[in-house]
């Protein structure tokens, strides 16, 4: 096997996948004491921000199929940490609501996750993180 020179640097791409894996591998750490898998904590954070949703609102906030939702929502209900109940508006439509229970999960969730982050960017000085910043929302789009 050759390697590389040492003062070559791996490509761009290469840096970032190495950095996303190390945060989905931070990311599951952190849901660990809940037991909780990164689609359900994903979940559970989407309905935290954004309240009661229909289930094709779920879906699209999640970016998954509506089919891939409900196994999420049934997942979460059967754990007592999400309930379907009739929409008031729409008698035929139901929301996807936080119990207390899932309140709490996600809360303590997204202050783990959040205190993960603060960590593992805490290499970086105010510029950096100000200049990462930037460069990642503009890879966004």
């Amino acid at each position: 096997m050759v390697e590389a020179p040492e003062d070559v640097e791996p490509p761009l791409a290469e840096l970032f996948w190495g950095v996303a894996r190390r945060l989905r591998q931070l990311s599951r750490q952190a849901l660990a004491p809940w037991d909780v898998s990164p689609s359900h904590g994903r979940a559970l954070a989407v309905l935290l921000s954004h309240g009661d949703l229909r289930l094709s609102e779920l879906s699209d906030h999640l970016h998954i199929v509506p089919r891939s939702a409900t196994e999420v929502v049934d997942a979460l209900a059967e754990r007592r940490l999400a309930e379907r109940r009739p929409d008031p508006d729409d008698r035929r439509a139901v929301l996807v609501c936080l119990t207390a229970h899932g309140r709490d999960v996600a809360t303590a969730i997204r202050t783990a996750r959040a205190t993960e982050a603060e960590a593992f960017f805490a290499v970086l000085d105010d510029a950096d993180r100000s200049a990462l910043a930037r460069a990642l929302a503009a890879l966004q789009g």
